[in-house]
Order: structure tokens, then sequence, then C-alpha cells
């Protein structure tokens, strides 16, 4: 049994044809209006192909193919070509009092036994000194690339 069945009509089949051969468009959007052409079994198709024999022509996997098609049959056609954006909500962690107290670290001076700061160090120090629970490295590069601020550049006094 096939859960979700495209059925195209003729004007849909119009528009998604000249998109596929006229202009400017994502791949993405142009990869799903081959996919409901293919896949189409409304009364204006004239041969409908498998999703193997799409999967294999198109270069792209079966999956894509599934979920292409149920986004048309829920959503519409519009949806279905546009690649959705992440829903997830990140939390940011640092505010600007913890990158001011972090640029301020980074200009002071290292350890003893150190002669700079590195990424991993100044991490593991704000943990230390209880400025945030937990950073990676890669979190500070990025405060401190958004400050335009390079562990490189400072000379030590």
């Amino acid at each position: 049994m096939k859960k979700y069945i495209v059925r195209l009509t003729e004007d849909e089949r119009k528009m998604l044809g000249e998109l596929t051969s006229k202009g400017r468009h994502k791949s993405q959007k142009i990869l799903g209006a081959l996919i409901l052409l293919a896949c189409d079994e409304g009364e204006f198709q004239k041969k409908r192909s498998t999703n193997e024999e799409i999967s294999r022509v198109l270069n792209t996997s079966m999956r894509k193919i599934d979920r292409v098609k149920k986004r048309f049959v829920e959503e519409g056609i519009d949806v279905a070509l546009v690649r959705r954006k992440g829903n997830r909500i990140y939390v940011k962690k640092t505010d600007g009092d913890f990158e001011a107290h972090l640029v301020a670290l980074s200009c002071s001076e290292p350890p003893e036994g150190f002669a700079r700061w590195s990424l991993r160090l100044l991490a593991d120090k704000v943990v230390e000194l209880a400025y945030i629970d937990s950073i990676s490295h890669e979190a500070v590069r990025r405060v401190l690339k958004k400050m335009k601020l390079s562990l490189g550049n400072i000379k030590g006094g």
C-alpha cells in the first residue's frame, strides 16, 4: 500500500516543468520539482516511474523522495519544493558580562609555565573562576573572534 500518492493538476505540471527548465532556482527546489513530476499518478502523467528508478536517475536517496511526497500531500506544492528551516532553538550561554571577563583574562598574564593563553587554557580558567558553568575552547574562540581579538596578536607585558 502506498502511503503518499502524488496527483498533480495540469497547471501544477506545467509550473513544475517551467521551474525545471527556465530561470535560476536552487538545486534542491529543482530536484523536488523533478521528483514530483516523476512520481505523479494524476491523469496528466503519461508514465509514472518507481521510487527506485527516480532515485537512480536523479542520484538521490529514497528517503528524500519519500519526504518530498509526504510534504506535497500534507502541506502542498510550495512547501514540498522549499527545504524547511530547523526549528531547534539554541540557548545562548554567554552574555556581555562573561565576554568582558574573558577578554580581560585573555589580555592578562598567562599562567606560570606558559608563554601565552591558549583557547583551552582560557576555557578551563573561566570555568575555574566560575564565570560560566562550562564552555568549549571553540566557544571561547568565537567570542574572541567576535571581539576581533586574536591570542596570537597579544604581546606579553
